[in-house]
């Protein structure tokens, strides 16, 4: 019945949901996007990710794979809205030290360090750097359904002993039952409250869990709630934001704005054959643990026969 002043609200359709396009979003749709996330009082608004173009080919992705500072400010100018700007840094695939200005010369507010709990140590020299610049930064472990308990603890431990501001907790899979997320987001806010850090989840929509585990865990002390405009993102999508800004019932949240945006940009995106969301191959490889990207697989080459996909998945753990 009471509002949590700590909530935030982080909008990740450009950057989880450029994984079912390449990022190649129309700049009408990025710029309606931003204005929409202002509108219904989103918090953060994340771009895309910084990645190396090293590393990527610039020619095949959209420019929200990188995230140049001048694709961002033509967007959102000096950002002069409360709404904060983040992007993400995947350890292993950014160029940190040549490829983010100093705070004071870039409209990014926010880094988010994503890795996988054995690249900690490479996270928390990044988390550093992007701390000395001035950012505020966030870190996401992936997969943690695949990880055991001590190596978690391990983990929030390093990460609570950093300057990083916000940890997230981030269901890769799709795995969590909403009494799994509980357990996790109650360790993960033990150790943020031992450290003085914020606590974030992020969710995959593999069991149609997304919207459920994310309310779930928001009840036992997390702050930062990842969502994307009608689920839109990798695999089986995520926590759909229409969806949790209802819930939430706050009125610093609107939902109008999202509701014509959807009917404006994504109802098209969907008709042009991009695919996200929820379907019995993601079910099947989020119940078992899995990397989705055997599913993603089956889903492009548009196959149905999911007692094979099911019997190829099983057979594989």
């Amino acid at each position: 019945m009471t509002v949590r002043p700590d909530i935030k609200v982080v909008d990740a359709t450009i950057r989880d949901g450029g994984l079912c396009n390449n990022f190649e979003f129309t700049d009408e749709f990025v710029k309606s996007l931003y204005k929409t996330n202002i509108e219904c009082g989103v918090d953060y608004m994340e771009f895309g990710y910084k990645a190396s173009k090293k590393l990527f080919n610039e020619s095949d992705f959209g420019k929200w794979k990188f995230c140049d500072e001048e694709a961002l400010r033509s967007v959102v100018g000096n950002n002069e809205s409360p709404m904060k700007i983040a992007v993400m840094a995947d350890v292993g695939r950014c160029d940190f030290r040549n490829d983010f200005l100093p705070k004071s010369e870039s409209v990014i507010d926010m880094v988010r360090v994503a890795c996988y709990i054995h690249q900690i140590p490479a996270a928390l020299e990044m988390i550093q750097y992007f701390h000395d610049l001035g950012y505020e930064t966030s870190c996401n472990i992936m997969a943690v359904s695949q990880a055991n308990e001590s190596q978690i603890e391990s983990a929030l431990d390093m990460l609570g002993q950093s300057c990083v501001d916000v940890i997230y907790l981030v269901d890769s899979y799709g795995y969590f039952y909403p009494e799994s997320a509980a357990e996790l987001a109650q360790k993960y806010v033990e150790y943020g409250e031992k450290y003085n850090k914020l606590i974030g989840f992020h969710a995959h929509n593999n069991q149609n869990l997304a919207f459920a585990n994310t309310i779930e865990t928001m009840s036992y002390g997390v702050s930062y709630l990842d969502a994307t405009a009608s689920g839109m993102g990798r695999g089986a999508g995520n926590c759909a934001m229409e969806l949790l800004l209802g819930f939430l019932r706050n009125p610093k949240y609107s939902l109008y704005a999202l509701l014509t945006f959807i009917e404006k940009y994504i109802l098209p995106l969907k008709a042009q054959g991009v695919k996200w969301g929820y379907d019995i191959q993601f079910m099947i490889t989020g119940q078992l643990n899995q990397h989705p990207r055997e599913a993603m697989k089956f889903t492009a080459d548009g196959r149905t026969d999911y007692c094979n996909f099911y019997k190829f998945i099983s057979d594989n753990e």
